[in-house]
C-alpha cells in the first residue's frame, strides 16, 4: 500500500521582490522556472500561526466569535495567533493564545494536525492542538481592536461538527479542528 503524503520540491527561483511590506505579513512576487517554463508567483509569506481546540470534561468546544475584515462578518473560530518571533515552537504559541484570548491554561496537550489553509497564495503553517484539563489564568495581555470585543462560548463538540458540516461554521481551522477531536477522541476512547 503507498503511503501518501506532501513532499519537497526544488524549483530555481530566478528572480523575487516584495512589493509590498506589511506589519505582519509581506507579499512577494517571485519568477520561477517550473520545467520548460517560466512562471511569475504572487503570495503571502507569512510567519505561522497556532490554533486551540479547548475541550472541557463535558466534550465541549471553547469557541469565539470575532470580527473579521476581509470577509466582512463576525465569524466563530477557536483561540489562535501568530508565531510571533521567528523559530517559536508553535506549542509554545498556542499555550499563549489560550491564556491571552481566553484566561485560560491545560495541562494536557496533544497536537492534532499541521496544515496549510490557503497553498496557492500563502506560505502559512497552523499548527492545531487539543487542550484539556483547562484552569482559569491571569495574563496582562490587553486585548485591543477586535480582540477586545472577542465573545466566547462554549458549544458540545459533536454540534460544533454538525455546525462545520452544515455551513454554519465556515471558519476552517475550526471546522478542521473540531472534526480532528471528535476523530482524535474517537480513536482514544476505542483503545
Amino acid at each position: 500500500m503507498t503511503e501518501f503524503r506532501d513532499e519537497p520540491a526544488e524549483v530555481t527561483v530566478q528572480a523575487s521582490d516584495r512589493p509590498f511590506r506589511g506589519r505582519v505579513w509581506d507579499v512577494h512576487n517571485d519568477t520561477i522556472r517550473f520545467g520548460d517554463e517560466t512562471l511569475h508567483r504572487h503570495y503571502i509569506a507569512h510567519p505561522g500561526a497556532a490554533a486551540v481546540i479547548a475541550l472541557d470534561e463535558n466534550d465541549q468546544i471553547l469557541i469565539l466569535q470575532q470580527y473579521r475584515h476581509p470577509i466582512r462578518e463576525r465569524d466563530w473560530e477557536v483561540p489562535a495567533g501568530l508565531l510571533d518571533v521567528p523559530g517559536e515552537d508553535p506549542m509554545l504559541a498556542a499555550q499563549r493564545e489560550l491564556a491571552e484570548e481566553v484566561d485560560l491554561q491545560a495541562a494536557r496537550w496533544d497536537h492534532l494536525v499541521s496544515f496549510t489553509p490557503t497553498p496557492g497564495s500563502s506560505s502559512e503553517v497552523i499548527h492545531l492542538y487539543l487542550a484539556r484539563e483547562l484552569t482559569p489564568t491571569v495574563t496582562d495581555f490587553v486585548r485591543t481592536g477586535e480582540e477586545a470585543e472577542i465573545e466566547p462560548h462554549w458549544v458540545a463538540l459533536d454540534e460544533a461538527v454538525s455546525a462545520g458540516l452544515a455551513g454554519r461554521f465556515r471558519n476552517g481551522t475550526l471546522v478542521l479542528g473540531a472534526l480532528a477531536t471528535a476523530e482524535f477522541l474517537r480513536r482514544e476512547r476505542a483503545i
